[in-house]
């Protein structure tokens, strides 16, 4: 089992838990339509959210100074879950997770903001940290885009770690093909293009059937286009484990 310790270095550490595939805006979308992308909620669920234990209210007039920041608090938050600020100044605010993590050999932590979760006037900047080693904690920044205000709700993710084996895409060499050079994909390609050209076609021309399927699910149910199931794993929804009390060292 690969394990993700997560040692808490202040008592106001943030919640942590599996990351969600809900979003917002996805569903706001007609018939919540975007979630007929399995890939936008598998990685939205590939990881686990760091959330905020306080809403706050953030000001930036555009400077590079830490001065050119206000920080503002709920009414009612405990100083002691005030975890952002501005440490580097140029826009970027600063938050502290309150734990120091720790990856098996050969595993990092990828840092990010949650996937695919638009935020208006501020940008979660990546980071992939060798946490297999070492000895003290990373902090979670973003980039203000514009000078105004942002805000960050309570229990809203502000950081979304995911453990990866970098060292890996060391080893990858990308190799360019004419997609004629596999017949077999290539004749796949072809049946996949003209069912989806069809298909669509339909949809226009208000064919009841194709309307009363809405969509195509090949790739939702792991489906070759003849229904035949795809030769290796097929993941359709991601529920990771949830943080639990470590064992005692013996």
């Amino acid at each position: 089992m690969t394990e993700l310790k997560c040692y808490r270095i202040t008592e106001n550490a943030s919640p942590i838990a599996p990351g969600r595939s809900q979003r917002d805006w996805m569903e706001a979308t007609p018939s919540r339509f975007a979630y007929r992308c399995l890939p936008l909620s598998i990685a939205n669920s590939s990881g686990w959210e760091i959330r905020m234990k306080a809403g706050v209210s953030i000001y930036w007039n555009g400077g590079s100074l830490i001065e050119d920041f206000r920080i503002v608090w709920d009414e009612g938050a405990s100083p002691a879950d005030h975890n952002c600020g501005s440490h580097f100044g140029s826009g970027i605010v600063t938050f502290h997770t309150g734990y120091l993590f720790r990856t098996d050999p050969g595993w990092a932590i990828w840092a990010r903001g949650a996937p695919n979760a638009v935020k208006d006037g501020i940008q979660a900047l990546e980071g992939l940290i060798e946490t297999d080693w070492l000895p003290f904690p990373f902090t979670m920044n973003w980039q203000m885009t514009r000078p105004g205000h942002v805000r960050f709700e309570a229990g809203e993710p502000y950081c979304f770690i995911t453990p990866v084996q970098h060292q890996v895409l060391d080893t990858i060499e990308p190799q360019m093909y004419e997609l004629a050079e596999n017949p077999e994909l290539a004749s796949d390609y072809r049946a996949w293009s003209q069912s989806r050209n069809e298909f669509n076609a339909r949809l226009k021309e208000q064919d009841p059937e194709a309307i009363k399927q809405g969509w195509q699910r090949n790739y939702m149910r792991g489906h070759m286009l003849d229904g035949t199931p795809v030769n290796g794993p097929h993941v359709s929804k991601r529920l990771l484990a949830k943080p639990r009390p470590g064992k005692a060292p013996r």
